[in-house]
């Protein structure tokens, strides 16, 4: 069965679009096809059909998938792990204690993103299905996922971006799956620019999430939004540069006494020129907006300095 929204990046790792709500090259997961293959990433409930069909392109039938692994639990990222854990009942899930209860019962989880998404819900992310607690792996702040053949993916706690998120190292390829620790690339324009939403981004975790990532060694990022990255060294040092300057305008906002929708407008307009999606076409304005949306990130970095002293 073919499919086109699958892409082979060498070392028996595939990029598979996702095609959240309908968008192309907007969120990835990615299957790890060794003897025991391993889906990092479900995408979203609406998704999961999506992902089946392309790791059954892949040869990859319903007893064979060995593991599933999500970075954290965001809906975008883990929204379909009950579903693809019912299409794949002798995969393990693997996400990290934080996050664990959440996917055996995900009723606050789904009652807290109605609240921030609202009637858009149903259409961006669908809803998450529970997974049976026994089939759940909790990882600790390290752990390792067994690929087969002595590779392993090694799960480092980095949670900066949200308490439950990991980035994820594979033994043989070197890659880092970094899930959201390291912000949002868009491969059609290059830009990188931070998530930080509410109620988890810590500035000092996020910084010290992507120094450990730095510290591993990669040898290329793997984003979830959106695809692999080579230019490592230079692209954590932009990720954590893009947060710093977006903490320093919400200061500043915040210490000229302006509400959120005033911050969020003054930070909009002061990082705009920062990024080349939003002088381009107004798809691709859209997608970023939609993955880092200026709002989330001024509401998270609004949240953290009220609770930080001075």
């Amino acid at each position: 069965m073919a499919v086109d929204n699958v892409t082979a990046l060498g070392a028996d790792v595939y990029e598979i679009d996702t095609r959240m709500a309908g968008y192309s090259g907007i969120t990835a997961g990615y299957l790890i096809l060794g003897d025991r293959p391993c889906l990092v990433e479900t995408g979203t409930s609406t998704s999961a059909p999506i992902v089946r069909d392309a790791l059954t392109s892949l040869g990859v039938g319903p007893d064979d998938l060995a593991t599933v692994v999500v970075t954290h639990i965001h809906l975008d990222h883990a929204g379909g792990v009950g579903d693809i854990a019912r299409f794949y009942p002798s995969a393990e899930i693997v996400v990290h204690e934080k996050g664990a209860r959440h996917l055996a019962d995900p009723s606050r989880l789904m009652a807290s993103a109605k609240m921030v998404w609202g009637d858009k819900l149903d259409v961006l992310f669908g809803a998450l299905a529970p997974t049976d607690a026994a089939r759940i792996r909790a990882l600790g702040d390290t752990g390792n996922i067994d690929l087969g053949n002595g590779r392993t993916l090694s799960s480092h706690y980095s949670p900066g971006h949200a308490k439950h998120h990991v980035g994820l190292l594979d033994s043989l390829s070197g890659d880092l799956y970094v899930g959201d620790a390291a912000g949002v690339y868009l491969p059609e324009t290059g830009d990188l620019r931070p998530a930080t939403p509410p109620p988890d981004f810590d500035l000092g975790v996020a910084l010290d999430s992507i120094a450990l990532f730095d510290a591993l060694g990669p040898q290329r990022l793997l984003f979830s939004h959106y695809g692999p990255v080579t230019n490592v060294a230079e692209t954590l040092e932009r990720s954590a540069e893009e947060l710093r300057i977006w903490v320093d305008l919400t200061r500043q906002a915040r210490s000229e006494g302006l509400d959120l929708d005033h911050a969020v407008a003054m930070v909009r307009d002061r990082t705009r020129e920062r990024y080349a999606a939003l002088q381009g076409d107004e798809t691709t304005a859209e997608q970023f907006e939609l993955l880092s949306g200026a709002p989330s990130n001024v509401a998270g970095i609004m949240h953290w300095l009220d609770r930080t002293p001075g």
